[in-house]
């Protein structure tokens, strides 16, 4: 259930997004566009936060994760990385949960206890939706910052191609992990105020 927010809360922002942005940089070893798109291995996790430990807290994973990975990756666009791009990822991390879980109000292991295919397929719908959405977005500022030879259309349809294959597929792994990870961070999720 929704509980009052916390410093606590900011203090586990900067931690799940350092987190997210290390993992994004560090543990994607498939190149797709070597230097620029790697089949990003961990992009479920930040609507797995979202599920867990709140909407905001998903955001914040997402945003502060975004900066992170470019700035590690060497990757940062000024503009792009921490307007679209930061903000595309971090709605693709809150919106799933925020929806699903009517921002808090319906108890997420119950939810599961009480009909976990529903659960999984509901979770999965809403995860690769707000997904391809926060892809199709990311990738309309994406092929502005990279508007060179080609024209801003094919940029476009590049960038939503490579961009979708890197992150679709592991998005739809997010109901699973969240199914796996539920009641066995109970505690943890006790510990940290759900927002």
């Amino acid at each position: 259930m929704a509980k009052k927010f916390s410093f606590v809360n900011i203090i586990f922002f900067v931690v799940f997004g350092v987190l997210t942005g290390v993992l994004w940089a560090y543990l994607c070893p498939i190149p797709l566009i070597p230097g620029a798109v790697h089949f990003r291995t961990f992009a479920f996790i930040i609507p797995v936060i979202g599920y867990l430990f709140g909407p905001v807290t998903g955001f914040f994973a997402g945003y502060i994760g975004t900066l992170v990975w470019s700035l590690l990756s060497g990757m940062f666009i000024p503009l792009h990385s921490p307007i679209a791009d930061g903000i595309t990822v971090g709605l693709s991390a809150a919106l799933p949960a925020f929806f699903h879980l009517k921002n808090g109000k319906i108890d997420l292991v119950e939810l599961i206890d009480q009909n976990k295919k529903a659960f999984i397929g509901k979770c999965l719908f809403l995860s690769v939706f707000f997904g391809i959405l926060m892809i199709l977005s990311t990738s309309a500022s994406l092929a502005y910052f990279l508007m060179g030879e080609q024209s801003y259309m094919e940029n476009y349809i590049f960038c939503i191609v490579w961009i979708g294959i890197a992150d679709v597929v592991p998005i739809a792994l997010t109901p699973f992990v969240v199914v796996l990870l539920a009641k066995r961070m109970k505690n943890i999720r006790n510990i940290i105020p759900y927002v």
